[in-house]
């Protein structure tokens, strides 16, 4: 299974819908799962070490002088079952995405990309795009407000499915989202302090919130 999660606004919870949905998945399945990140975030988020050694980024611009499946050396596990391919830094070389979109379908493990944020019509194909397009699973990471709904009607991929992050006294809610992208909305998961908190303290990975597990589990 390769999944990409992604989303057209910043700051809506696609890292650590990501990063959830890589540690719950973890727990049962029985090849492992890596955790791809396109936006650099998840160390942060997983309470990892900073990363140092080269990236997603440096094998992308590196070109066909690296063998594609150098990147299985670029992982750093983080937990039991579950490893992390770091972004690294500077620029993803976009014409290496079919290259990149290839080794990760052909994966043992099961795979989950945090594209970050897709730009709406961006000047070529970049990568998280090509991976979203190409993943067994485009999951759109939405919150249900006028500016994301806005984005929304002019995606750069169409998403497969949706998950709201759903936060208090909103006025729009999942049919609004379901109605705009066209698609259904597979999960619905509430803003948990609790999630917060174990993302400040750099222990997502060990303790995920239960209620926030659970909601999550209905992403398939």
């Amino acid at each position: 299974m390769f999944i990409t999660c992604w989303s057209v606004k910043g700051g809506v919870g696609t890292t650590v819908v990501a990063a959830a949905l890589a540690v719950g998945r973890a727990r049962t399945a029985a090849s492992g799962v890596l955790l791809v990140d396109l936006a650099g975030d998840q160390p942060h988020a997983l309470g990892m070490a900073e990363p140092v050694g080269p990236g997603v980024a440096e094998w992308s611009s590196a070109g066909s002088a690296v063998p594609p499946d150098a990147l299985a050396r670029l992982r750093t596990e983080v937990s039991p079952g579950l490893a992390v391919l770091h972004r690294g830094r500077g620029p993803i070389d976009p014409t290496r995405a079919e290259v990149l979109a290839s080794v990760l379908a052909r994966e043992p493990v099961e795979v989950i990309v945090d594209a970050g944020r897709l730009d709406v019509a961006p000047a070529g194909v970049t990568v998280g795009a090509a991976l979203a397009g190409a993943a067994d699973r485009s999951l759109l990471v939405i919150r249900p407000c006028q500016l994301g709904l806005f984005r929304a009607r002019h995606l750069p991929v169409q998403p497969d499915a949706v998950v709201v992050v759903r936060e208090p006294a909103r006025v729009l809610g999942r049919g609004d989202v379901e109605q705009v992208v066209g698609v259904r909305a597979i999960a619905e998961l509430a803003v948990d302090p609790a999630v917060a908190r174990a993302v400040d303290a750099g222990l997502l990975a060990s303790r995920l919130p239960r209620s926030f597990a659970a909601a999550v589990e209905q992403i398939r």
